[in-house]
């Protein structure tokens, strides 16, 4: 009777110590395998409420695993500094690094330096940009890396992750600098404008965030909790009665047009082959003796089909109202170009118009110039 029960108790002993055994290794296998561990890293239990949460404490491990990606631009014009701005080393080959940042950091300037994340100061080399993108890509010497920036994509982030960027803000005292928030939205469409215009030029579909962006982050990554870019931070809005606003470039668009950009070509950009109005520009209608009927408050008007152009061979003439791409529609000059360049040189597309208060379509084959649509 006595043996029996020593058997019982051995066995219950190795069953519960191959449960330990089995609970250990389940325990590593998640923590090895899995972000289990990192999120155990950035957040701790707490109650409120009598609710049990999970409350964000540190991303201290995520911006040591970037931060020696980033690097502070500054422009020089004249030998004179122009500008600052951020960018990160998004790639290496066997000779160069290479550094993302805005076109609008290095617009109009005539070389540039880099400062690392151990104040090293270097030159870097503009291998070329697009205005329209806001991307602009650097050329570093490879022993110059210190890290390479590890590309996420943003489709894969929700609204309400948390998000941080490291850039430089006001200046080379601030480079460095960390901030944090949320990810607050998708697919905002934001206007912008080109160069010194004061009129809304394209639109840019980007990503929202609360995290502060202030001048000098520009060009800087958005990155989410694990360090991992999905954005590249182009601008905020800014208004008194607005705070928290600012914007970034869905990485995996920037790097769509990123072989253009370093091989210095031009990116050849859809024409339809027009000069063209908003249909609110009532000065400028006036002024080319075109009138838009009333109640129409959106759409692009004609003020002139280009000879030879693809416009030229489609049933567009002076004073149309184009309102639609493709079934898109379009509010205004901005909105057009938008939908225009999601096409390439050579391709047809569907334009709806408005004339003589009727709606029309017709087939335009897109074409290349240089400055006007």
């Amino acid at each position: 009777m006595n043996k029996e029960k020593d058997n019982s108790a051995l066995k219950n002993s190795l069953l519960v110590a191959g449960g330990v055994v089995i609970g250990v290794l389940l325990a590593f296998a998640l923590l090895k395998y899995t972000k289990l561990a990192d999120t155990l890293s950035l957040t701790k239990t707490i109650t409120k409420n009598g609710t049990t949460v999970l409350e964000k404490t540190s991303i201290s491990n995520s911006v040591e695993k970037s931060r020696d990606s980033v690097v502070m631009i500054r422009g020089y014009k004249s030998n004179v500094e122009s500008s600052t701005g951020t960018g990160f080393v998004y790639k290496q080959d066997d000779k160069y690094g290479y550094v993302m940042t805005n076109q609008h950091v290095v617009d109009g300037v005539d070389s540039v330096k880099l400062v690392l994340s151990d104040d090293t100061e270097i030159d870097g080399e503009i291998l070329g940009g697009d205005e329209y993108l806001d991307l602009a890509v650097i050329r570093i010497k490879k022993s110059y890396v210190k890290a390479v920036a590890i590309i996420s994509d943003s489709n894969n982030s929700n609204v309400g992750d948390t998000v941080f960027t490291i850039g430089s803000p006001m200046g080379y005292d601030y480079r460095g600098t960390v901030t944090s928030g949320i990810l607050s939205g998708k697919d905002r469409m934001v206007s912008v404008s080109i160069g010194n215009s004061s009129t809304d030029d394209y639109v840019m579909k980007v990503l929202q965030t609360d995290a502060a962006i202030n001048p000098g982050n520009s060009g800087g990554p958005l990155l989410n909790v694990n360090g991992e870019v999905i954005g590249v931070n182009s601008m905020k809005l800014v208004q008194e009665e607005i705070e928290g606003m600012g914007f970034a470039i869905p990485i995996e668009y920037a790097l769509s047009h990123v072989d253009s950009l370093e091989k210095g070509e031009k990116i050849d950009w859809p024409v339809i082959g027009i000069s063209m109005i908003n249909v609110t520009d009532t000065s400028t209608l006036y002024r080319n003796r075109i009138s838009v009927p009333t109640g129409v408050n959106t759409g692009v008007v004609v003020a002139k089909v280009l000879e030879k152009s693809g416009a030229s061979k489609s049933e567009l003439k002076s004073g149309d109202i184009i309102i639609a791409i493709n079934g898109e529609k379009v509010k205004n000059t901005a909105y057009l170009r938008y939908e225009l360049y999601k096409y390439k040189p050579g391709q047809s597309i569907e334009v709806t118009y408005y004339r003589n208060g009727k709606e029309n379509k017709t087939s335009v084959t897109l074409s290349t110039s240089d400055g006007i649509l």
